[in-house]
């Protein structure tokens, strides 16, 4: 990442660059960066842009990076969610990318990547490959609060907790519920809870913790809403499944931390997250069972099994898994 931010402060620019990960605000806004740097606001004579299917064809992509800038030192090509990191290219494209010329710069941007690929080890001799996962809380709450800093607005350390425990930690959504609270609290300098609770929706973090409440108090109408909620927000079930998993996982850990007559600081130094976030999983915790916090993490894992060997389709098998353990 800190060769990025290089190449976007000097012009010193590799031929080819791969973003990858999960996290769509930071591949969109360094794709951006990079457009802007490289060709600025209105230059479509030196810009070429091809994304899914369209991106297919190798040929087409070599014969343009072939082709001189038009009075400019350098052409761009964006290549976006082609597959080619998940699937066969031809040896030529593979050594085409460690040859290409220095007019050019071909950026990947990419959901998923295979390692092993021919093609990501062209791209990692020839150029660099940035992920761009899920950012740690510590890196999100400093991107947080110089966006609210540059807009004169102030937030408590507690109140940026419980905005994380609404938001999630996808900057997209984050940046959205930002957005909102800041044009909410116009004229005001300082966001507080009530108009987080005002304004904000609440995500899929506050889902899970919500259905895993449900499933402690063996209401299972209740969780079997809550996952229906989060599959109209377009949550794929394997995540669900994921933060299910972690949600247990997390507990059980909590649960040890307890009986060992661990304060509430410590267990959050011990789970490494805020203190407000670890009184409420240790108040969670209080609902279970540790033998069934360890059973339900089982489930949760004998139905990741089931999923990917394809005897269950991914939503019906979270859909048993919650059936199963609130019964």
């Amino acid at each position: 990442m800190q060769n990025l931010k290089n190449a976007l402060k000097t012009g010193e620019w590799k031929r080819v660059y791969l973003f990858f990960g999960e996290e769509s605000y930071l591949k969109r806004t360094y794709k951006n960066q990079v457009k802007k740097a490289i060709i600025g606001e209105e230059d479509s004579m030196n810009y070429n842009y091809f994304e899914g299917k369209e991106a297919s064809n190798e040929k087409e992509i070599m014969a343009i990076a072939d082709t001189m800038p038009f009075f400019a030192d350098r052409r761009l090509i964006i290549v976006e969610n082609s597959g080619f990191f998940k699937s066969a290219v031809s040896d030529e494209f593979c050594d085409y990318i460690k040859a290409m010329p220095d007019t050019v710069v071909l950026l990947f941007v990419e959901n998923e990547v295979d390692k092993r690929s021919k093609l990501y080890k062209a791209v990692t001799s020839a150029g660099s490959a940035i992920e761009m996962g899920r950012q740690p809380d510590n890196m999100l709450i400093d991107w947080m609060i110089k966006k609210l800093a540059h807009e004169g607005k102030n937030i408590t350390r507690r109140d940026m907790d419980i905005l994380l425990e609404r938001t999630g930690n996808d900057m997209d959504n984050i940046n959205n519920e930002l957005d909102k609270l800041i044009a909410y609290t116009y004229g005001r300098d300082v966001i507080t809870s009530e108009d987080i609770d005002a304004v904000c929706t609440d995500q899929i973090n506050g889902r899970i913790f919500d259905m895993i409440d449900a499933i402690s108090e063996k209401k299972q109408k209740r969780a079997l809403e809550l996952y229906g909620d989060l599959l109209q927000l377009k949550e794929p079930p394997l995540r669900i499944l994921f933060m299910v998993a972690r949600q247990f996982g997390k507990l059980v850990q909590a649960k040890e931390y307890i009986d060992k007559g661990f304060a509430k600081a410590q267990i959050a130094d011990k789970l490494k997250v805020q203190a407000f976030v670890a009184g409420k999983y240790m108040t969670q915790a209080g609902k279970f069972t540790k033998r069934a916090l360890e059973e339900a993490l089982s489930e949760c894992a004998d139905t990741e099994e089931g999923i990917k060997t394809g005897s269950l389709s991914d939503k019906l098998g979270v859909e048993l898994l919650i059936v199963k353990c609130s019964s």
